[in-house]
């Protein structure tokens, strides 16, 4: 069956069939490795993406239910030089240990920061609640949280007082790998 769907911002079509999960579809389909397979029950999060701006585990979507629907991955959210502020905050913080969980907990604190600019410990502790790591005790990940809404309401801020926001490019950091 064809499906069209908006991905990373850009419309797509593609065949899918009826069974497929969305994070199979992803990787097999689209060839997008970000979205990592974990569990493959929605216990982990590791598979995590954006779905219409909602944080949705993938192995529990079904690649049909996205027709009309826009996606957005990790591959979609940054760019090697120009990272999302979330992602420059794990880097700068140490949030990143193996890398296996990091692109679903932060497309989670995307949504998070989208929807609650200045969020609380416990608002940041509660979404990241379907994300599992082994590597850290995730303190590092809510410190980045943190700044990463500080980093997001600085452009905002900076314009009032017309001190230009600063952002320093990453080189060689690959956003799909992650």
């Amino acid at each position: 069956m064809r499906i069209r769907f908006r991905l990373n911002g850009a419309v797509r079509s593609a065949e899918t069939t009826p069974n497929k999960s969305l994070c199979d579809f992803i990787h097999d389909e689209l060839g997008l490795t970000g979205t990592k397979k974990g569990c493959d029950t929605g216990e982990c999060g590791a598979c995590t993406v954006l779905l219409d701006g909602m944080p949705v585990v993938s192995c529990l979507v079904l690649a049909p239910q996205i027709d009309g629907h826009v996606v957005d991955t990790i591959e979609g959210l940054g760019s090697e030089v120009d990272l999302h502020p979330v992602q420059d905050a794990f880097l700068d913080l140490d949030a990143v240990q193996c890398g296996y969980c990091i692109p679903g907990m932060i497309l989670t604190l995307v949504a998070l920061l989208r929807k609650v600019p200045r969020p609380s410990e416990s608002e940041i502790r509660h979404y990241l609640s379907g994300n599992l790591c082994r590597c850290t005790g995730y303190q590092q990940q809510i410190d980045a949280a943190k700044s990463a809404a500080a980093r997001i309401r600085e452009p905002k801020e900076a314009s009032l007082t017309s001190t230009p926001p600063r952002r320093r490019p990453h080189s060689g950091l690959s956003t799909s790998r992650r």
